[in-house]
């Protein structure tokens, strides 16, 4: 990635354009723009003078090594300035320096109405986080754990899936030489572990949720605030309606339990998406999608779990998981589905420590070159054991039926039939786990046999049915038998009389449901994207119809 994408100059007649949605003002010699730990901090456009971009150590010393400089006609800021992360870096004039401010609500304004500009701007927010992503270990969060550990797992997860600057420090790598003695410099034991290590505080044992609070990704409540619209999912289907909602003007805000992607996200490849003829991982997929809609005014916060919704006034109130209380006008339920646990003694034991529900390189990584298992006949575990066979695995797949070809798309049922180091295993279920701190062994049996066998893998990838994430909804929109959404035609129930449905509206007016929740739902990626899309279009109707004015 170039130095003229990540800091390029801009031009006097895009200084002019900026001076219209800020305040100039002067920033002294040693002053500092911003700091790291920030949750919010301004665009600076330097008109003259020049700014170090510093990264400090966590470190009581003081030391600090400069990242980079700006001069006349450049800009400071990065990505965190659209996602409200706290910063990493910081930021210091050298000299006296003549900057032009814009605050966060007009720097939106500007991207919504100035194209070019705008399209400079994101495209150096993008470019400066995958320098830090790619730069020294000063400039990142730490992140120290065991490979083996469910919960370091969740973390580093939870980074990349933010595109987080982070490193991984493995308690379980043998090229660290004294891992005790690394600790004990950072004044840490092995039980303090989780660490995530930031420029402003050392967590010791986090949940995700304690770093995304943490970093300031969650939500965080607006006096009088209303939105027009809240997205519950951030898969590609709730993604979909964040592009569209905000690029048509609404007040949009996406929720998601866990951060953005889904389980598309967790997918390598996706090779049936219109417009990608080599394939793209779901993981680059949902990223994109999550950019796009942050760059159009959308806002993201996750993890945030949805606890409750309730008619409020004319809209809604969605109460999340701590009781804090959202405001909106229409909501769009994206929450997808999860796969179903294996029966399994020790179960919970292993998850994370050989036992897994997404195959990405995080999890891949770990059993590299090791014997592996796929349990399940869909196209997400044909699209984990064709990954995981690329990456050196000899993997089996066991499904429990006669063969792949009842809900395995033939692609994918090819490449596997053509892969050497891929073998299926039908009418076979796997019945034990094996293993100490991770999984080393798994015993499978063979449907109406009663012989055993033991077989080794240290990996095994469950992708076994799915349920819906619509616990929270029981009391407020017809489910099926299932627990799927129900949606307009479907709709049996209704709880206002007199009132014709709209597209993917749910029995209650003004609640709609999109993607793999809904019943019926093709559960396909790009019809997910596409259902995300023609629900704004029955968002507005609904607002126009109850008079809502944007």
């Amino acid at each position: 990635m170039g130095d003229d994408q990540a800091f390029p100059t801009l031009s006097d007649e895009m200084i002019d354009i900026a001076r219209r949605y800020g305040s100039e003002s002067t920033i002294g010699a040693g002053e500092f723009a911003f700091v790291e730990g920030q949750l919010s901090y301004d665009l600076v456009v330097i008109v003259d003078g020049s700014f170090e971009i510093l990264a400090r150590d966590r470190a009581a010393d003081g030391a600090e090594r400069v990242v980079t400089t700006h001069g006349a006609g450049r800009f400071l800021g990065e990505l965190n300035i659209l996602t409200g992360e706290r910063t990493t870096l910081a930021a210091r004039a050298d000299r006296d320096s003549r900057v032009i401010r814009i605050d966060p609500p007009s720097l939106r304004r500007l991207m919504a109405a100035e194209t070019d500009l705008s399209d400079i701007l994101f495209a150096a927010f993008v470019a400066r986080r995958e320098v830090l992503r790619g730069g020294a270990d000063d400039t990142a969060i730490r992140i120290i754990g065991s490979r083996y550990s469910a919960s370091a797992l969740a973390l580093r997860s939870f980074a990349r899936g933010r595109r987080l600057a982070h490193t991984f420090i493995d308690l379980d790598d043998p090229g660290i030489d004294d891992i005790d003695a690394l600790l004990t410099s950072l004044e840490l034991r092995r039980g303090d572990t989780p660490v995530v290590i930031t420029p402003t505080a050392v967590l010791r044992n986090p949940t995700v949720g304690d770093l995304a609070e943490h970093l300031g990704v969650t939500y965080r409540p607006v006096a009088g605030k209303v939105y027009d619209v809240v997205v519950v999912g951030a898969g590609p289907g709730g993604l979909a309606a964040a592009v569209y909602g905000a690029s048509e003007g609404l007040d949009t805000l996406v929720l998601d339990a866990v951060g953005s992607g889904g389980q598309a996200g967790t997918s390598s490849r996706i090779e049936n998406f219109f417009g990608f003829p080599a394939g793209v991982s779901g993981g680059e997929l949902v990223e994109q999608g999550a950019l796009q809609a942050l760059r159009l005014g959308a806002t993201i916060n996750a993890p945030c779990t949805v606890a409750g919704l309730r008619l409020a006034g004319d809209g809604f109130a969605l109460t999340l998981g701590d009781g804090a209380d959202i405001p909106c006008r229409t909501v769009v339920i994206a929450t997808g589905v999860q796969y179903r646990q294996l029966p399994l003694d020790r179960l919970d034991q292993f998850e994370g420590a050989g036992v897994y529900y997404a195959a990405t390189d995080l999890e891949a990584r770990v059993c590299a070159g090791q014997p592996v298992t796929v349990v399940g006949g869909g196209n997400s575990a044909g699209q984990a054991a064709i990954y995981l066979a690329h990456g050196g695995c000899n993997v089996t797949i066991v499904i429990r039926g006669d063969d792949l070809a009842a809900s395995m798309s033939t692609y994918l049922i090819d490449r596997i039939e053509a892969a050497p180091n891929i073998a299926v295993l039908s009418r076979t279920q796997v019945v034990e786990l094996h293993g100490e701190r991770s999984l080393t062994g798994i015993t499978i049996e063979s449907n109406g046999e009663a012989t055993r066998r033991h077989v080794p893998c240290f990996g095994m990838f469950s992708f076994i049915g799915a349920a819906p994430f619509t616990d929270w909804l029981t009391a407020v929109v017809e489910l099926d038998d299932h627990g799927f959404v129900m949606t307009d035609r479907d709709v049996t129930t209704l709880a206002c009389t007199g009132v014709e449905l709209r597209p993917f509206e749910t029995s209650q007016p003004g609640v709609f449901a999109i993607g793999d929740v809904r019943h019926g739902s093709m559960k396909r990626v790009a019809a997910a994207v596409g259902e995300g899309s023609s629900a704004i279009r029955s968002v507005h109707e609904h607002l126009a119809r109850s008079g809502a004015t944007h």
